[in-house]
């Protein structure tokens, strides 16, 4: 566990370099270190490393993993949620990153209103155009995020996406700009501010935060390969 410190501390070292290259604070980037397949003892000990933000991919390992963890914690949605699973996520998570169907969204808000509780949600945006991801394309998002402003139990605070799966740093990049330019668009027509971009992961993290990001998804720079 001491090895996971060290690498919380070199990956701040990584986040305040690529923020000093911009003019950026810092203090606007957070670190979600996300716990896919790595057991509850890893939660608490980059709890105890000074992240306090942890994500999760699936609901099943979440629900299993929760009640052992004893140290206070704001947990995210990372992976994408399936509406029979809506009903476990309400009052669960802090922020769901991965809304990328309308019915998603409408079902956790039905869900709100019965329990009085609403749900801060970021729309995940195609921005690479790949056939493999999820997410909204680009020109669909206006009218989405008009939608979701509308229902009564979501929080919509800002976009998610997914870099393109390749060494082009020019490619990573664009694709990083864009859900920023689309972010700027949102905030201009919903007369909103939209604060947060969810984007960069382990190997891109630096250009996403270069590019705006203010949540980076970070596993394996963390905590090594993930366990099978």
């Amino acid at each position: 566990m001491d090895k996971i410190a060290e690498n919380v501390e070199q990956v701040r070292a990584r986040v305040g370099a690529a923020c000093a290259r911009v003019g950026r604070s810092a203090d606007g980037v957070t670190i979600v270190a996300v716990t896919k397949t790595h057991g509850p003892e890893v939660v608490e000990a980059v709890i105890a490393a000074g992240i306090v933000d942890v994500g999760e991919n699936k609901i099943q390992e979440f629900l299993a993993k929760r009640p052992h963890i004893k140290k206070p914690c704001r947990w995210h949605l990372v992976g994408t949620l399936q509406r029979n699973k809506a009903n476990k996520a309400v009052g669960a998570f802090d922020m769901i990153h991965s809304i990328d169907r309308l019915r998603i969204a409408e079902t956790l808000s039905r869900l709100g209103a019965e329990r009085e509780q609403t749900t801060s949600v970021l729309l995940e945006v195609n921005t690479t155009g790949e056939v493999t991801k999820h997410g909204f394309a680009p020109n669909e998002t206006p009218d989405m995020a008009a939608k979701l402003s509308a229902l009564p139990h979501l929080r919509l605070e800002g976009l998610m996406t997914l870099g393109p799966l390749t060494d082009d740093e020019a490619a990573i990049r664009r694709a990083f700009q864009s859900l920023f330019r689309l972010k700027t668009k949102l905030e201009n027509d919903l007369s909103t501010p939209l604060p947060h971009l969810s984007m960069g992961m382990s190997d891109d993290f630096e250009i996403a935060i270069e590019e705006g990001a203010t949540l980076v998804r970070l596993g394996r720079v963390l905590f090594g390969e993930r366990r099978r």
